[in-house]
């Protein structure tokens, strides 16, 4: 079991993140990724969702007929992002209207359907949660990691809107480009060339060590 774990959380975080290497849920993504609040706060909301959702349409689907799998998916996936919304409303208010209209729209997110349909309901509940774990670790991870570059280099801050603020010197360049919408398509796609520059390294190595072996 330890074993099907650890797949399952290098499969969402690495071999088949979301964001880089899928490319899926680009939306959101982009839209809050200026700043790593903002980024680790619908990270965090995505995964709960994503955790939710398969793990009740694993447990649900002995019940739910196959040609009306999808509008069950929907409801399922539209209350567990209701609940979510509220939460964050009640709790983490300036989390919530920093997000605005991209926290609902979790309910029409690319990730949550496609994991619902491709995973949780053709497997049992413990391995469904462990996907939506790996897949929602690896959704924050990257959001994370993109509103860090663009946080830092544009407003020369980390975790801004929060107790754990680190401000950069003033003579620290900023790059005004970062927390506008192209720099959001830019930095993503220098992250996305350079990940899969590395991974190409890494087989060729894997690949040359084989083949002298």
């Amino acid at each position: 079991m330890t074993t099907h774990i650890k797949s399952y959380l290098k499969r969402g975080i690495i071999s088949e993140n979301p964001i880089f290497v899928q490319a899926i849920a680009l939306c959101p993504a982009l839209a809050v990724s200026g700043t790593v609040f903002n980024g680790l706060g619908m990270g965090l909301a995505t995964a709960f969702v994503l955790l939710l959702t398969n793990t009740l349409i694993s447990l649900l689907r002995g019940i739910i007929p196959i040609k009306a799998r999808i509008p069950c998916f929907v409801v399922i996936i539209a209350g567990a992002v209701t609940a979510v919304n509220m939460l964050v409303e009640a709790f983490i208010p300036v989390l919530h209207a920093n997000l605005g209209i991209f926290l609902p729209l979790i309910a029409v997110n690319c990730i949550i359907l496609a994991r619902g349909e491709s995973f949780a309901f053709k497997n049992g509940p413990i391995r469904s949660a462990f996907d939506a774990l790996g897949m929602g670790l690896g959704f924050t991870i990257a959001l994370v990691s993109l509103s860090a570059i663009r946080e830092l280099f544009g407003f020369g801050t980390l975790f801004a809107e929060t107790p754990f603020v680190v401000t950069m010197p003033e003579a620290f360049p900023h790059t005004l480009l970062l927390i506008l919408p192209p720099g959001a398509f830019l930095t993503l796609g220098a992250m996305m060339a350079g990940l899969r520059h590395i991974g190409a390294k890494r087989k060729s190595k894997s690949n040359s060590k084989e083949a002298a072996s």
